[in-house]
């Protein structure tokens, strides 16, 4: 169920700047989520089923399944934040926030998307973050193919 934020008079688009510091945030938390997904990976490679440590990543299964249970563990954190409350820890420190064109929390449907435009936005050398640059009204090429927005929060009031 999607939940409706107040004050959207008080936002405005978030520009690039903003949305890099949020990412490199969220990079490093990504990044001890693979870490610790690939030590259990290894552990249950080794201990379960038994292989040397020789035949660790040797197999097509091996591989794809940790490729596989990598881009889960991305997806789960993203998704978790977004649909919640629409700010994962890196967009809160930077008062940022992802919403429907409307106002409300995203979907699960439209944080999948998010992230996989995010990922060929970065696979082409950025093009799709520089994007904002150009548009109008500061869009991504993931806030458009998933019709969503980011938004910088106001400060909170002392």
């Amino acid at each position: 169920m999607q939940r409706r934020f107040g004050n959207l008079d008080d936002v405005w688009p978030a520009g690039l700047a903003r949305r890099l510091g949020a990412m490199v945030y969220d990079g490093f938390l990504v990044a001890a989520i693979w870490l610790l997904i690939t030590a259990l990976h290894l552990f249950v490679v080794r201990q379960v089923l038994g292989l040397s440590a020789e035949q660790v990543g040797t197999g097509l299964v091996q591989v794809i399944s940790l490729r596989l249970l990598l881009l889960a563990g991305a997806f789960a954190f993203f998704a978790f934040f977004w649909v919640r409350g629409g700010m994962t820890l890196g967009m809160q420190a930077w008062r940022l926030r992802v919403q429907t064109l409307d106002g409300c929390t995203i979907s699960l449907g439209q944080s999948l998307v998010r992230l996989l435009v995010g990922g060929l936005s970065l696979a082409a050398f950025g093009l799709g973050y520089l994007w904002i640059l150009i548009d109008a009204e500061r869009r991504s090429w993931s806030d458009i193919a998933s019709g969503t927005r980011v938004v910088v929060l106001p400060k909170p009031a002392k």
